[in-house]
């Protein structure tokens, strides 16, 4: 045999050696099989990782606060809990993580990227967690449920808000009067009452206001509507509250009851009102002759004294009155 074609079979062998090799490791690519769920994996030693998460089985324990993980990474990310070390710097703020997929969805706040996709309205979110809570507005599922009065909640931190209506729990507290609240909206609301700071603004005639609630209701002032009604009598109003007040006046419902004389009422404000007669509070006072008045409707009427005004009219004689009962009364002199 020549050398060159000696030379030629030697290559032939390597390349099929290499050929074969190829072969068998895409053969062996995925060679370990769970037998819990048959998934497949390339290493055994992360079937191993997997099949803790059917076992349970959390080997690797923090000496700090006796925590235990299934993975050692996991391990090794909630040590940094306890040193306060954060190795991953955003450089754009110089703001630190303690994770690098925390950088990540951090950086996307500077970038404006939302890479996650909802396939049935094509809105777009820049972290995975949040498009999974969005998909339920469409499916309608509700996967967490109030262990007390077995409420449910398509997200997480709506059910934690609502256990601290059952625990009573307040966790935020205001730092210029000590109030508490179990929710961190409405301690920013009611942080505004110190502040003034209204951030709300009515296109229509500049009016402002702290919540954009109030917002939505003044604008309904300019456009009239009017969502809820009455299924008693079909009268409409702009406010809820406003509705529940009504609602009263067919049912006789007088949930407000006087400590002192146990008198009720249908509304709060009807109850403050007479709390006064046992105070002796006058809250109002006139500006002309420093009169003072518990109540301010008794105010207003008193000040047409002094301005002469009369804004009820007779409609059969024309007649002009300063308050609604003169006017009641004059209309019986009609009707006899």
């Amino acid at each position: 045999m020549s050398a060159t074609s000696s030379a030629q079979g030697l290559g032939d062998v390597r390349r099929k050696a290499k050929k074969d090799s190829s072969v068998r490791s895409v053969r062996e690519e995925k060679s370990y099989r769970c037998e819990e769920c048959s998934r497949e994996f390339s290493h055994l030693c992360h079937l191993k990782k997997h099949i803790r998460t059917h076992t349970g089985e959390k080997p690797y324990r923090c000496e700090e606060c006796s925590r235990q993980f299934s993975r050692l990474g996991n391990l090794k990310t909630h040590r940094q809990t306890h040193t306060g070390e954060k190795p991953y710097k955003c450089e754009e703020c110089s703001r630190q993580f303690s994770r690098l997929e925390h950088l990540k969805e951090h950086i996307r706040t500077h970038t404006g990227e939302k890479p996650y996709k909802c396939e049935e309205c094509s809105r777009q979110f820049s972290l995975l967690g949040h498009l999974k809570e969005h998909i339920r507005t469409h499916t309608g599922e509700k996967p967490y449920c109030c262990e007390k009065c077995s409420r449910q909640f398509s997200q997480l931190g709506a059910m934690k808000k609502h256990m601290r209506i059952h625990t009573g729990e307040k966790p935020y507290r205001c730092d210029k009067c000590s109030r508490q609240f179990s929710a961190l909206g409405n301690l920013k609301i009611h942080i505004r009452t110190h502040t003034g700071e209204k951030p709300y603004t009515c296109d229509e005639c500049s009016k402002q206001f702290s919540q954009p609630g109030h917002l939505k209701i003044h604008m309904r002032t300019h456009t009239g509507e009017k969502p809820f009604k009455c299924e008693e009598c079909s009268k409409q109003f702009s406010e809820l509250v406003a509705l529940k007040r009504h609602v009263r006046t067919h049912t006789c419902e007088k949930p407000y009851t006087c400590e002192e004389c146990s008198k009720q009422f249908c509304q709060l404000g009807a109850l403050k009102i007479h709390m006064r007669t046992h105070t002796g509070e006058k809250p109002y006072s006139c500006e002309d002759c420093s009169k003072q008045f518990s109540d301010l409707r008794n105010l207003k009427k008193h000040m047409r004294t002094h301005t002469g005004e009369k804004p009820y009219s007779c409609e059969e004689c024309s007649r002009q009155f300063s308050q609604l009962g003169n006017l009641k009364k004059h209309m019986r002199t009609h009707t006899v």
